[in-house]
């Protein structure tokens, strides 16, 4: 199961941790980087409407909705910032993707339980004010319904005070769905939406459960705005007649 972490106590707050800081040779990911790019923009023409929601400057979770494992790829249209990626740890199971993965800023996580070393990772990123993308959902799922979201964002924007901003992705499913090995040269839109403010702390540093749970629940309702609105925008329009 994704990580579903609680709230922390005040002695979790308080308490020291270690850094767990992530860092990518900074040559390498530009190279990766506008590799990457030229491929969306040349073989899935990849489109993205409301690019300017993503703040310029500071710490700031993104949050996509996530139907295929290209997602990982065309997600980074929507900034030119440098980004950090929280993602499964099965996907090191090979070499070869795991050393990209680790050159463009992935980082793993272990999914069967609350993985504390990936959490203090995704604080430290978010602590330096980088972007972190963090895929709500916790896995690929299937179909247009936007449900069942873990609390990992919302967690995180509480701990550090990101902004959450959701992001929907329109036609990945159809060019590469789960279980998929080929890929399809199909149109991708992503339509990114306004931030969602970090819940407040009170006076003693902690954020109840509630405010964390209304959060997921407020990203979730926006997610399925925007994954609507992206498959539109993605699927061919019939022409119409003279």
């Amino acid at each position: 199961m994704p990580v579903k972490p609680a709230l922390p106590t005040d002695d979790d707050v308080d308490a020291p941790r270690r850094r767990a800081g992530v860092r990518v040779p900074s040559g390498v990911y530009r190279l990766l980087r506008l590799l990457v790019h030229a491929i969306n923009r040349t073989y899935w023409r990849v489109e993205v409407d409301g690019a300017d929601n993503v703040p310029a400057t500071g710490p700031v979770i993104l949050a996509p909705v996530h139907r295929s494992f290209m997602d990982f790829f065309v997600v980074a249209e929507v900034t030119k910032r440098k980004i950090f990626y929280m993602t499964k740890e099965e996907m090191w199971k090979s070499p070869l993707l795991g050393s990209f993965l680790d050159s463009v800023g992935a980082f793993p996580v272990h999914r069967d339980g609350a993985d504390r070393l990936a959490l203090e990772r995704a604080q430290d990123v978010l602590e330096r004010g980088d972007v972190l993308i963090l895929f709500p959902e916790g896995t690929r799922r299937a179909g247009p319904v936007i449900q069942d979201l873990h609390e990992g964002a919302a967690f995180l924007a509480a701990r550090t005070g990101a902004p959450i901003v959701p992001i929907g992705i329109g036609g990945t499913a159809a060019a590469m769905p789960k279980g998929s090995k080929f890929v399809r040269p199909v149109k991708v839109h992503l339509v990114v939406g306004p931030a969602l403010a970090a819940p407040e702390r009170s006076a003693r540093g902690r954020v109840p459960r509630t405010q964390v749970h209304a959060l997921t629940e407020e990203l979730s309702a926006e997610l399925q705005h925007l994954y609507d609105d992206a498959e539109k925008r993605a699927t061919p329009q019939p022409r119409r007649g003279p």
